[in-house]
């Protein structure tokens, strides 16, 4: 009989995704590890049931309204839990932020600021006092009313809109226009409207230019459309719409990323001319604080800010002394760098969730499971430390933190370690070992033991020779100020330096029109969909191959079914309760919306007609509960479908299922998934291989499956830099770039350059020390 007072969290018959019915106790009040290999099940265990079990029991305490929705939430697949108290989750996943979305709005510091600004701003003679919400971007009351408090104004001009002005409107000038019928209506109500269509556009009078191109109005004319002879055409009403008009609405209202991204490349991007930029109204603008405006100091690094709130008056003391608490654990975890107005989108995985982080440290929260995912994602293993001081303070604060980690320094500094595995998928889902750190030594199938505990680093490898150099720069922008960088052609770099030193802004300037880099790919962690109905298989293009496999079979002849009918995301083959994707979006009251299992097909995503024409016994919906590696050997005789297989099972993603939806992937195997879409494409020539620390979320046993792949394609010919800090892997590199000394106005210069004994020995490097003993 457990007391209500046991120390454990008991987990007793866990059977979520790949676990085995797993019983596994883990004290309270400790740091503890769940280590494995990337698909063993550690955030299945995390994440799937300790944390979702937490979730569920909070929802039955509330409302009766949210109870209703509780079954369709679902409970984890679990015997029992007991002595679980409250649980808060920060996990890697990148929701998906929007523009107003900034480090400020994250971490509720712009409140603070906007509150300080309200209360104690020195207003100008006569003003008067302005509500907080005045000083915010977001809102109708602090908003510049040009720009909508965006800060930037979007416009085009007729270059963009005719790029070839020697050709006629007929043949294609306004490059603007959609394609298809739409653009052949659009000319068709020109013609109508009396403007010569044939004419080369430079040949027609500018105020005529001009209207086509800006005009506000929308007439409407008769057009009797002249198409193919054996066609009846009737005389319709069609509306004129410029293409200034026409690109500024798809750019506003569409929801098709294509299609933005299509608009977008005919409108040029300005700060407001009505705020600068700053995106507040001219009220907001006029009240200062230390002789700075608030679009001034949010400007400011974090780290620099607290500095200017000191010695502030004694009204304003108490407001100045809480932003300045709420920004301390932001600098001590290595942030300091960043920014107020740095919008969200522009931050890596990493630095999203340490943000997270630091607020729930300042939040004084006792007594609940911090679970963690990954939280050294994107640490240099200089800030690593910061990290550790921070997870044991949320302990010494009377919590339990659990964290999900590969990173063997932070494994090594936690209390206790669950070991899962020993391998991925239907390989895994078993606990090697649960207890103190030491003890996992013993466990011989660990893939983590080897790791953990056999220090001696791996044995040197000759540096291979440059076949020639790509220069980059000299870039300024962000923390860059004139950065001239040679990169070796045809090895191996990695790019180093702690978190906000500018690697990926250098990193983002190669591009191929740089003279050298012949065709470039760069394999970035944004996931591979927003939504449930992209996947793994539709991504790699697998799937169009599976489909016509089964639209081949004797079922799918007899029954007229075409390629098409086994597609979930097109009426016909579908499940059209939930549209083909499996799940249903459930609205909790003053919760985020989430998803559940389709009532009608239960996630099979397809209707009961279609899944019953099989192929090798296994119906659509079956094949896409494949994982990888099964499905590598059910497939062994399709090689289109085989040789895409072959390429994920190099890079490590065997575990995965083929339907496994984009949402449930980590930016991590994301990145992998391009990478091996990249491989089967059958490299011709030279390429330039871009990736953004390709490690993020793997263990060290994947970590070497990933490196091999990685060196293969630098001894086919081919060029591969790395944003990395995994030292393992920066001591195996042929030439290392380390940027620094510190991050933001301290960072942004090369320190060093050079192999990677080289730069192991340069005294201002912050990389030097770790990488001296990373190496052999």
């Amino acid at each position: 009989m457990t007391s209500p007072h046991d120390p454990y969290v008991r987990v007793r018959g866990a059977r979520e995704h790949n676990l085995r019915g797993v019983d596994v106790d883990v004290p309270r009040d400790v740091v503890a590890v769940f280590t494995g290999v990337s698909g063993s099940g550690k955030s299945s265990l995390a994440f799937g049931t300790v944390y979702a079990e937490a979730q569920r029991r909070y929802f039955e305490s509330v409302a009766p309204y949210a109870r209703r929705l509780i079954h369709q939430v679902g409970a984890p697949k679990v015997g029992e839990i007991t002595g679980l108290p409250p649980a808060v989750s920060l996990e890697q996943r990148r929701s998906a932020p929007t523009s107003r979305s900034s480090v400020g709005t994250v971490t509720n510091l712009s409140n603070s600021l906007r509150m300080l600004f309200s209360r104690a701003g020195d207003y100008p003679p006569g003003a008067e006092r302005l509500d907080s919400d005045a000083f915010s971007p977001n809102t109708a009351a602090g908003a510049c009313p040009e720009c909508h408090g965006l800060g930037r104004v979007h416009a085009t001009t007729e270059e963009l809109l005719v790029p070839d002005p020697s050709l006629s409107v007929r043949e294609g000038a306004i490059a603007a226009w959609p394609g298809a019928w739409q653009g052949k209506n659009l000319r068709d109500i020109l013609d109508a409207l009396g403007h010569d269509v044939d004419r080369p556009w430079r040949e027609l009078p500018a105020e005529q230019r001009e209207w086509i191109l800006f005009t506000d109005e929308q007439p409407v004319v008769t057009v009797h459309p002249v198409r193919d002879a054996d066609r009846i055409q009737r005389p319709y009403q069609g509306t004129y719409m410029s293409a200034r008009r026409y690109v500024m609405k798809t750019f506003a209202d569409s929801r098709s990323p294509t299609l933005r991204a299509r608009a977008e490349r005919f409108l040029t991007s300005a700060p407001c001319p009505g705020c600068g930029g700053s995106r507040l109204r001219p009220e907001a603008l006029a009240v200062t604080f230390g002789g700075r405006t608030i679009a001034e100091l949010a400007a400011l690094p974090l780290a620099e800010l607290a500095g200017v709130l000191e010695g502030t008056s004694e009204t304003a003391r108490v407001l100045t002394d809480d932003l300045k608490s709420r920004i301390a654990p932001v600098v001590e975890l290595g942030l300091g760098y960043l920014s107020l107005d740095r919008a969200t989108p522009t931050l890596s995985a990493g630095e999203l969730q340490r943000l997270r982080l630091a607020t729930q440290l300042r939040s004084g929260l006792f007594g609940v499971v911090y679970v963690l995912d990954e939280p050294s994602a994107g640490l240099h293993p200089a800030d690593t430390e910061a990290l550790r001081t921070v997870l044991e303070r949320l302990k010494a604060a009377g919590n339990s933190v659990f964290v999900v980690e590969h990173h063997l320094d932070v494994v090594r500094g936690a209390d206790w370690i669950v070991d899962v595995g020993p391998r991925a998928g239907e390989h895994g889902g078993r606990v090697l070992y649960s207890g103190p750190v030491a003890g996992l030594a013993s466990v011989a199938e660990s893939a983590t033991a080897r790791f953990l505990f056999d220090g001696s680093p791996a044995p040197a490898r000759r540096l291979r020779e440059p076949r020639g150099r790509l220069e980059v720069g000299p870039v300024t922008r962000h923390n860059l100020r004139g950065v001239t960088a040679e990169f070796p052609l045809g090895v191996f770099t990695a790019v180093t330096g702690v978190s906000g030193s500018g690697k990926s802004t250098l990193i983002g300037q190669i591009t191929e029109e740089l003279p050298g880099v012949g065709r470039l790919v760069s394999v970035d962690q944004k996931p591979i969909g927003r939504t449930p109905r992209s996947n793994l298989a539709t991504y790699t293009g697998l799937f169009d191959v599976v489909r016509k496999v089964f639209a081949a079979t004797d079922a799918a002849r007899e029954r007229g079914y075409g390629v098409g009918r086994f597609s979930f995301n097109v009426a016909g083959g579908r499940c059209e309760t939930c549209q083909g994707e499996g799940f249903v979006s459930v609205e909790l009251l003053f919760l985020p919306s989430t998803y559940a299992p389709c009532p009608d097909c239960g996630g099979a995503r397809y209707n009961a007609d279609t899944l019953q024409v099989t192929y090798r016994g296994r119906n659509i919906a079956e094949v896409l509960d494949l994982t990888v590696e099964s499905a590598a050997d059910f497939f062994a005789d399709t090689p289109p479908v085989a040789r895409s297989l072959t390429t994920l099972l190099d890079v490590g993603l065997g575990y995965l299922r083929l339907g496994q939806p984009a949402t449930e992937l980590s930016g991590g195997e994301a990145q992998r998934i391009k990478l091996a879409s990249e491989l089967q494409r059958g490299r011709r020539g030279h390429t330039l291989y871009l990736l953004d620390e390709p490690t993020t979320g793997l263990h060290p046993a994947d970590v070497e499956v990933l490196m091999r792949q990685l060196h293969g394609l630098v001894d086919a010919g081919h060029t591969v830099i790395v944003v990395e800090h995994d030292m393992s892997v920066v001591a195996d590199a042929d030439w290392v770039i380390d940027l620094g000394p510190g991050g933001g106005t301290e960072g942004g210069r090369i320190v060093a350059a050079g192999a990677p004994a080289e730069v192991a020995r340069t005294p201002e490097s912050r990389t030097a020390p770790y990488l001296a003993r990373a190496l052999p």
